[in-house]
């Protein structure tokens, strides 16, 4: 069994898709997930799931919270070290200096290059963003709110589903892998 990230997109948002956390970590646990935790109310869970690639964990992960809450929530998960990498691979780390205006969205997959050369980082200043692998990370100054950039790298304009975190989250995340309880 290993250490998985599961990051729920569009849960509790504007009262809709309403998923109390205390309610997914017993369903969770019932459907033989182990060491189930949660982080704030917005669909963060870390817990010790099957030796599968976290692409198909999501696949299962979907179709049981479906079952369980009656309507379609997406999922993409890390793995524990793929958690590891984003962090240590952080290439705003020195411009990103406030960690709730550091975002890193998590992509379903790798964008075509032809969509994200379509976005004039240029255009955006200073919002910054860096693509790598799977993951984007974003840097907002003003806050995302408002961010026109934010609002460029819409699921729409890169071809896959993405979930945005801040930074904190990103690190308590890994934090909570890390822990065992």
């Amino acid at each position: 069994m290993a250490r998985q990230i599961a990051l729920l997109r569009g849960i509790n948002v504007g009262g809709h898709k309403k998923v109390p956390m205390a309610r997914l970590r017993e369903l969770l646990g019932e459907l033989g997930y182990g060491d189930v935790r949660t982080y704030v109310q917005s669909g963060n869970v870390v817990l010790t799931g099957p030796d599968q690639p976290p692409e198909e964990f999501e696949r299962t992960l979907e179709r049981q919270l479906e079952e369980g809450f009656g309507f379609a929530v997406s999922v993409l998960v890390r793995s524990r070290e793929q958690l590891a990498a984003v962090v240590a691979a952080n290439p705003l780390g020195e411009v990103a200096t406030e960690p709730a205006r550091h975002h890193v969205l998590f992509l379903s997959g790798e964008p075509a290059a032809e969509r994200l050369d379509a976005i004039d980082a240029a255009a955006f200043a200073p919002d910054a963003f860096v693509h790598r692998g799977r993951e984007i990370y974003l840097w907002t100054p003003d806050g995302v709110r408002d961010s026109r950039l934010a609002k460029a790298l819409s699921d729409a304009r890169l071809g896959v589903t993405a979930t945005a975190r801040n930074w904190r989250t990103v690190e308590q995340l890994l934090a909570l892998a890390d822990e065992t309880g």
